[in-house]
């Protein structure tokens, strides 16, 4: 920062990927249990992502 400027003070943002991460584990792990990883993987990536997209549509 040059002399004279002070940071703006705003809000802290929240990060939503740990939903899109730990989605797609529980998926893979739940899909593995059932004889199907991949479509686990891709159910819980959807499920994270559409949570993860809330979380930041939500905190603009």
């Amino acid at each position: 920062m040059t002399k004279g400027q002070t940071p703006k003070k705003g809000s802290n943002k929240s990060a939503g990927g740990i939903f899109l991460a730990a989605g797609c584990l529980i998926g893979a792990i739940g899909g593995g249990m059932l004889g199907q990883p991949s479509i686990g993987f891709l159910a819980g990536l959807a499920a994270g992502g559409l949570i993860a997209l809330a979380i930041w549509y939500f905190d603009l």
